[in-house]
């Protein structure tokens, strides 16, 4: 794994791919896209139910994270994971860290009742609800400056960026001063990008899948520049690039994240 701020060069077969496939889905499907995402999303997880993300169990930078957070080792925290799916970060968060209290949405209603029927769910731990983050306000749900880390962890790929600053401009509202987004999603040039039919482009570094959902991959100067504009500071921000490796299918698969860190001033 190494990280930076250079993205991934690609091979010349994959610049040429990228290079032939200019053909933008039309407008009336991007209308129908937009105006059907949250059907999408709920029709996703009616098909997989709980089983298709695997629970993501903290990674050390995470932990990292919050003990910075403190300032003593028990402190109570409150955090609040935007774009929460079915529970597979807030679960083992929950478990591992028992000074946290969260707040969870989710634009799915489908992915939210997931949430409220795991047996780990308690009232009294986290409070979870639907929520459209780029018009619902979350002052209706979390108290003004409240919140000590909120976590946006691949969601705001899913969101057309058009709209990705109607999300930061809300999550600023519940968040301390001083305190921070941590942000991980998928980057430019990611394998996933890669693997696109013809047709599938929305727009410059956005996509639509099969099934309707819809991925854009960040460039890191992008980013920067959506959460400096609803006033953020960054903090660190930079290409996370590893190699999966398939020993069965013989198979290098190159994955390219954004990592980051903005800070509410």
């Amino acid at each position: 794994q190494k990280k930076g701020h250079s993205a991934r060069v690609l091979s010349p077969e994959e610049a040429e791919k990228l290079a032939k496939d200019q053909v933008l889905v039309s407008e009336f499907k991007k209308l129908k896209l937009e105006k059907e995402a949250q059907k999408n999303w709920d029709l996703f997880y009616k098909r997989n139910s709980t089983n298709f993300f695997k629970d993501r169990h903290w990674t050390a930078r995470e932990f990292q994270e919050l003990k910075a957070c403190r300032e003593f080792a028990d402190q109570k925290l409150t955090i609040l994971e935007a774009g929460c799916g079915v529970g597979n970060c807030l679960f083992p968060l929950l478990e591992e860290d028992k000074n946290i209290f969260a707040y969870a949405c989710d634009f799915s209603p489908r992915a939210v009742e997931y949430v409220k029927k795991n047996a780990l769910y308690s009232t009294e731990r986290c409070k979870v609800f639907q929520c459209d983050l780029t018009k619902d306000d979350l002052l209706d749900n979390i108290p003004a400056d409240s919140v000590d880390v909120v976590t946006l962890i691949f969601v705001l790929s899913a969101i057309h960026p058009d709209k990705m600053h109607l999300v930061l401009r809300n999550i600023y509202k519940v968040l301390k001063p001083g305190k921070c987004v941590l942000f991980r999603d998928y980057g430019l040039y990611d394998h996933a990008m890669l693997r696109f039919k013809s047709g599938s482009k929305l727009g410059e570094n956005f996509y639509v899948r099969q099934d309707g959902t819809r991925s854009y991959f960040f460039t890191e100067e992008f980013l920067s520049q959506i959460f400096k504009a609803e006033g953020y500071e960054q903090v660190v921000n930079e290409y996370v690039q590893r190699e999966t490796v398939n020993r069965k299918e013989d198979l290098r698969v190159p994955r390219v994240f954004l990592q980051s860190k903005f800070q509410k001033p």
